[in-house]
């Protein structure tokens, strides 16, 4: 199947019929009770047949204890379901345009200036941001310039006891020409930073892509990471026997690392899509 990305408009029919035949009532049951050595999320863009409303109704019943990756507006929404907002979009620019140039900072430090108050009133742990692509510009220019601009809204997010998390995407197969596409690039940046709130968004589905390693280049930066999002390898669909993560590998190291963020699952399901998540959710809950 093709891939996808949570920037196009999902058309997925499979995952529309599905969830149009689960009535909310019965989709949602007794919560299931998880040993909490991993705190799981679900990435709202993946559910794009679901209201939010739903999908957060839903995750709690599976034992999940957050959605990812909500606007402003609707930071809120989880809490009616005893969740949270695990990741917001708080205006940290796009996936190919944000801090590796310096003409995007002003923009960026406004928009978190207005949202990260926004995401701490509501309990949102930790907000996105991106690189930006290459577009030309060498990886030292551009990680100075995602220093200086990372480095510039820092105190934002200290103030308010909110994380800005850097996303590592793969520019080999999804977003190609996106300069914080390898560990040690965002490792670099970070150290430079050298904030408690200001981390790297881990995503094992793209750096399985670039770099594989996956449980060594954990443990070895876990210092340096604030959030972590899944995606079955290949074609970010379910997390099973048809792609090349050993999850439950994956995840015992993280749990055993002491890491206390949210580990959100990102995949595009294939079949019933709250059957795909609560598979996704059994199988990391280690």
């Amino acid at each position: 199947m093709a891939n996808f990305t949570r920037r196009a408009l999902l058309q997925s029919s499979v995952i529309g019929l599905a969830a149009s035949r689960i009535p909310l009532e019965t989709a949602v049951a007794s919560g299931i009770a998880r040993k909490g050595r991993i705190h799981q999320s679900v990435c709202q863009w993946c559910y794009k047949q679901m209201s939010i409303d739903q999908l957060a109704q839903s995750a709690a019943s599976i034992g999940l204890q957050a959605v990812d990756l909500l606007q402003p507006d609707d930071y809120d929404i989880p809490r009616r379901y005893g969740l949270i907002c695990s990741m917001g979009y708080a205006g940290g620019g796009e996936i190919n345009k944000a801090l590796n140039r310096t003409e995007n900072h002003a923009a960026i430090e406004q928009a978190f200036r207005t949202n990260i108050p926004r995401a701490a009133k509501a309990g949102v742990p930790n907000v996105i941001t991106f690189s930006g692509n290459r577009a030309g510009l060498s990886d030292d220019e551009g990680a100075r310039n995602t220093i200086a601009g990372l480095n510039r809204v820092k105190k934002i997010a200290e103030d308010h006891g909110v994380t800005i998390c850097l996303e590592l995407l793969n520019s080999k197969r999804d977003h190609h020409d996106y300069m914080c596409d390898h560990t040690a690039w965002g490792v670099r940046v970070m150290q430079e930073v050298n904030s408690p709130n200001v981390k790297l968004l881990y995503d094992i589905y793209h750096m399985q892509i670039m770099e594989g390693d996956l449980i060594e280049t954990i443990r070895g930066n876990i210092q340096w990471i604030g959030h972590f999002h899944t995606g079955g390898v290949p074609g970010r669909h379910e997390l099973n026997g048809t792609q090349e993560i050993q999850w439950d590998a994956v995840m015992r190291a993280i749990a055993d690392s002491g890491f206390r963020g949210y580990v959100a699952h990102e995949f595009i399901p294939t079949g019933d899509p709250l059957a795909s998540l609560k598979s996704a959710a059994d199988l990391c809950d280690v």
